[in-house]
């Protein structure tokens, strides 16, 4: 039989040593009066756009493009060629194939990559043609083994 424990019953306190809850008066500042509330966004303020008396007189920006030597450039055209050839080999086979959105945002990439670096060749920048190229080429390859 398991044995009982029983706590004793607290005693209650005679009446002359309880002290009374005193009443506590909370005295709070007014609320704040309500803010406007606007309903549509604050318009920026923009300058207005300097007129041009004369655009014949201004000469077309310069490309920055870093100083490649004959070699230098004569290589970044290869690399430029061969990574676009690969990139649109890789693309032509998924041609007539259903793609998924993944396999179709990439064919879209690569297509804009294949643009650009066309582009790039166009203005002289070998540079950022054989990399933009290579970023094709890349996206090709990876377009070509999830098909």
């Amino acid at each position: 039989m398991p044995a009982t424990i029983t706590a004793p019953k607290p005693r209650p306190l005679p009446d002359e040593s309880v002290d009374p809850v005193p009443e506590l008066q909370l005295e709070l500042p007014p609320p704040p009066p309500l803010l406007a509330v606007r309903t549509s966004p604050v318009r920026p303020r923009v300058a207005p756009a300097p007129v041009a008396e004369n655009n014949a007189d201004r000469p077309e920006a310069p490309v920055i493009a870093p100083q490649m030597s004959d070699a230098e450039a004569s290589a970044a055209r290869q690399q430029m060629t061969s990574s676009l050839n690969e990139a649109e080999k890789n693309l032509a086979r998924s041609q007539g194939k259903t793609l998924n959105a993944t396999q179709s945002d990439l064919a879209t990439k690569i297509k804009q990559f294949i643009g650009d670096a066309q582009s790039a060749s166009r203005e002289g920048d070998w540079t950022r043609a054989r990399s933009l190229a290579t970023k094709a080429q890349v996206l090709s390859e990876e377009l070509a083994s999830s098909l």
